[in-house]
């Protein structure tokens, strides 16, 4: 059977779990081993693994797990030039040429380990198989109508930063609106992260008009995203996918105010909003990349952190089974495939 090391998050702004306690006690009563590294910062407080018979480590102390481990995470390893050894399982974005991708590949090129990305978790149809897509444009849709609202009142936009329930988040984005309603746009909006983006919508009281791969199958350019005040990229950056908002928006004719890139995959060459190169972060949710008409983008990479509980429970019992059936198990042998034939 398999040992799962959950490994605190090196982040400071993460809190999210990919492993919740009832999770971790399925795993034992299966015969798995599970290690779980203290946290000051997860959502789940350590005593809820310790009643459940997890057993504890130290924060960061991954690096001297037993080889047979599977570290489990959600985001990036802190930075480092030493080999990883070992099975790792995380969202790494090391297989778009992402900058760092190289020099992490290295890393595990060097010491023989393998990353089994949660991104490449797919079934025999290619579909993700557990993802945060839902609450990412649940939370992305919010934290973009929030900038909006700044906008129109002219003042900065707030920092954001967890909120406790989803209830709580919706009274935050009707107070910044303060009976504006913007005319919105989302892009890939039958997807789980476009079908998140329009519930919150629709639940704050705003209709959206929705495109998908129909109204995008031309390739572009789309002059009708500037005709909007609020677009919502909800489309992963792959090969293929067309540029939905470029450069040649920044001085068009357009009522275009605030770009909510929620898939937000600057430096690889697919992104299909080009025009920022970090991510925005919790203290500073957009980047200005216009100033007059001003022009906002919210590209904040880790948004479903910011509903932490309800974002982990959904992934961690989606993930679930498929922890439940290490070593074996299809899903992980795809992974372990894509992994090859990048590091190649």
């Amino acid at each position: 059977m398999t040992h799962v090391w959950l490994r605190a998050e090196s982040r400071a702004t993460e809190q999210r779990t990919p492993l919740m306690p009832e999770g971790a006690k399925a795993l034992l009563r299966d015969g798995h081993g599970v290690t779980v590294e203290r946290s000051a910062s997860r959502i789940v407080p350590d005593s809820r693994y310790e009643e459940a018979g997890c057993e504890m480590a130290e924060t960061g102390s991954w690096e001297s797990a037993p080889a047979d481990a599977v570290v489990l995470g959600l985001k990036e390893l802190p930075e480092s030039g030493e080999p990883l050894r070992g099975t790792h399982v995380f969202f790494a974005h090391a297989f778009k040429g992402q900058r760092q991708a190289d020099a992490l590949l290295d890393r595990f090129r060097q010491g023989g380990g393998t990353l089994l990305d949660l991104e490449y978790l797919v079934d025999d149809t290619g579909a993700r198989v557990a993802a945060f897509g839902y609450h990412a444009g649940y939370v992305g849709a919010a934290v973009s109508l929030i900038a909006y609202g700044a906008q129109v009142a002219g003042r900065p936009v707030p920092p954001v930063a967890p909120w406790p329930n989803a209830d709580v988040m919706r009274d935050a984005v009707t107070a910044a609106l303060d009976g504006a309603t913007p005319r919105t746009l989302v892009i890939g909006a039958k997807g789980r992260v476009g079908s998140g983006a329009v519930d919150l919508l629709r639940e704050v009281g705003l209709d959206a008009t929705l495109w998908d791969q129909e109204e995008t199958a031309s390739g572009g350019p789309f002059p009708e995203v500037a005709r909007h005040d609020l677009m919502i990229n909800a489309v992963l950056a792959m090969p293929g996918i067309p540029v939905f908002a470029g450069p040649e928006l920044l001085d068009a004719d357009r009522r275009l105010r605030v770009i909510g890139d929620v898939a937000c995959d600057p430096g690889t060459p697919y992104n299909p909003v080009p025009l920022y190169d970090e991510p925005s972060s919790w203290e500073n949710p957009v980047w200005r990349v216009h100033d007059t008409p001003p022009l906002d983008v919210m590209a904040i990479d880790n948004l479903p952190s910011l509903l932490p509980r309800e974002a982990s429970a959904a992934f961690a019992a989606d993930l679930l089974p498929h922890l439940l059936a290490l070593p074996d198990g299809e899903v992980w042998r795809r992974a372990e495939e894509t992994f090859r034939q990048h590091l190649q």
